[in-house]
């Protein structure tokens, strides 16, 4: 008696769904591999209780993109309020689809949002003055000339209150102004089906005449599947000097810089001091904090 040939079962792997970068949200990729809101709040509260010894209120976020911070910073304490500015009104929706829609109503009531330029100075209505102003992820590095830059700073002294610091992210180092270089890291906590994803930063051109630079990240799947270049960044690569001349020639009292401490085994602890000097590390991230 012949026995029926088994039929072929199905490769590992093999299915007959989409890619899973055709079901990625390319925001929620985001999220989890850049940004980490309840670092970035605690570090304006020490940098504000550090200059002024008590606690800051109100947050203007400026190029907040999907205003993640803003979300994090009023679940932090109930008389905080956040006003998010951001030119781009995609992020903006998908912010108030998943960042916003999870608060508590009266969270929600204090998060207030605008599609506006950012150098656009509004009245104290329209954005009260804010104990703190973040432009964060380098975002600002958008405005490439000195003119450009000075009218940013100008503006966002106008928001500002009386007592209150703006505080800007800087990256820099020898690696970051290798053309195509990549830097690739392992990013957890999508969930079902996704797993696991690579984040892949990208320095695809540095123009060392103009400072021009184009980064991009894209996000490559268990599958193989690939995002790829969904965020691009056209800037100028600024540095520390140039910006703290540029905030006092727009009115700022003083700028500090903010570099993150290390052990004794040369380790970062995720800690930050203000600092005069710093080693030359080939790959770094500070903070500057401008005081008005």
């Amino acid at each position: 008696m012949s026995k029926t040939k088994p039929k072929d079962k199905p490769k590992k792997g093999k299915t007959n769904s989409p890619p899973l970068s055709d079901r990625a949200d390319k925001y929620r990729c985001y999220q989890l591999s850049v940004q980490e809101p309840s670092h970035e709040v605690d570090f304006f509260v020490q940098a504000f209780e550090e200059q002024f010894k008590r606690k800051p209120v109100h947050l203007r976020e400026d190029f907040c993109g999907t205003f993640a911070v803003c979300c994090d910073w009023v679940k932090g304490h109930q008389g905080r309020t956040a006003l998010g500015v951001d030119l781009d009104p995609e992020p903006l929706a998908w912010g108030k689809e998943h960042n916003l829609a999870p608060l508590t109503d009266a969270q929600k009531q204090r998060v207030t949002l605008h599609e506006d330029d950012v150098r656009r100075k509004m009245t104290p209505k329209q954005s009260p003055r804010c104990d703190v102003l973040a432009a964060q992820n380098f975002s600002f590095w958008l405005f490439k000339s000195r003119s450009e830059m000075l009218e940013y700073f100008r503006a966002a002294r106008h928001h500002m209150a009386d007592e209150s610091v703006m505080v800007m992210d800087m990256m820099g180092g020898g690696d970051c102004y290798i053309e195509e270089h990549k830097d690739v890291r392992t990013i957890p906590g999508y969930g079902k089906p996704f797993g696991k994803f690579k984040y892949i930063w990208e320095q695809a051109r540095i123009d060392p005449v103009t400072g021009d630079a184009d980064f991009y990240i894209s996000f490559r799947f268990k599958d193989g599947s690939k995002l790829a270049r969904c965020f691009g960044y056209h800037w100028r690569f600024w540095t520390i000097p140039e910006i703290r001349e540029l905030l006092h020639e727009a009115g700022f009292a003083e700028s500090y810089v903010y570099w993150e401490e290390v052990d004794e085994d040369g380790d970062e602890t995720g800690d930050w001091a203000r600092v005069d000097e710093a080693p030359n590390d080939p790959s770094w991230l500070a903070y500057i904090v401008a005081v008005k």
